[in-house]
């Protein structure tokens, strides 16, 4: 409760002093876009703050990003039915974190080395695919790019209530992962295998397939990632693209409670904990004391500070 509290007064401080410093903060485009902002980071977030609660972690989650944006632009190119694109992505990005969970847990391989592995993999791969930045099938007749379009729509460009859709898909993610791990048994053990491992072997519960499911729905939250980052901005560039998401995704798990020493978290945790990251987005890309080149820097800096709260806590309780 209290993290919780701490992390909401963090999001609620930021938000305003950045209306309160800023009048470009106040328009509506800016709420609009820090909403999209919240619904591609928390996606992210989501994903691997289960795998953190687990005990494990992912070092590959932004070049499996912009692997899977890579991929579904090149199927888009290629003219392939959007909803058959999108769906052969997100299938596919699973499988990938079936074998990272199966390196760990079968060969015992460490979760930094294997998926460390895996950034560079992935990203060799997307470059290999493509040497030039993919679009939204730009070039195709009028008829297909109408339906590219409705799903851009419908993923992240339209908006119902005046709320963008991708927000209103990370708080559909949001209520179906609480109830998988706040309400079932299943995610009571996820929560024992990230707290004591053996001894939730001991207690009977199959730590392997658990730590193997989180894995796979870290890298399937990435590869939704994927599937939003060519709409969000149109292009993926195979070397750049979804560079340092890992980064991003791991300070918002942090910062919302979730314990690199795993079996700690919550979904709303999560949420607020990616709130920070478009906020501080905003608050370095309009200051001109802090400026675009040193938000990596700021993130840094919040990731480090929400370990030693993290740590600090920990040893009170």
């Amino acid at each position: 409760m209290f993290r919780l509290l701490g992390i909401l007064l963090i999001v609620a401080g930021l938000y305003a002093l950045l209306v309160g410093s800023f009048d470009a903060a106040r328009s509506v485009d800016n709420h609009v876009d820090l909403a999209r902002r919240l619904g591609f980071y928390g996606v992210l977030t989501l994903g691997v703050g289960t795998l953190i609660i687990a005990g494990g972690i992912d070092l590959s989650i932004g070049s499996l990003v912009g692997l899977s944006a890579v991929s579904f632009g090149m199927l888009l190119e290629r003219q392939t039915d959007p909803w058959l694109a999108a769906g052969i992505v997100l299938m596919a990005a699973p499988c990938l974190g079936l074998i990272h969970g199966l390196l760990v847990t079968r060969l015992g391989l460490p979760p930094f080395l294997v998926t460390l592995c895996g950034l560079f993999v992935y990203r060799g791969v997307a470059r290999w695919m493509s040497r030039t930045t993919v679009g939204l099938a730009v070039g195709a007749p009028a008829e297909y790019r109408d339906r590219v379009q409705t799903l851009v729509d419908l993923l992240v460009k339209g908006r119902t209530f005046g709320v963008p859709h991708i927000l209103w898909l990370l708080l559909a993610l949001a209520l179906l992962l609480g109830v998988f791990l706040h309400l079932s048994v299943y995610g009571r053990y996820l929560f024992a295998t990230g707290a004591n491992e053996q001894a939730a072997r001991y207690s009977g519960i199959r730590v392997e397939r658990f730590k193997v499911l989180a894995y796979v729905i870290c890298s399937a939250a990435a590869g939704l990632g994927g599937v939003l980052f060519l709409p969000m901005y149109s292009s993926a560039n195979p070397a750049s693209a979804g560079s340092l998401l890992e980064l991003y995704a791991i300070t918002g798990a942090v910062l919302g409670g979730c314990a690199l020493r795993g079996g700690e978290g919550t979904v709303p945790g999560m949420l607020l904990g990616a709130a920070v990251l478009p906020l501080l987005n905003k608050l370095c890309n309009l200051s001109d004391r802090i400026g675009s080149d040193l938000e990596y820097a700021v993130v840094g800096i919040a990731l480090l500070a929400g370990s030693i709260i993290n740590e600090v806590i920990a040893r009170k309780d």
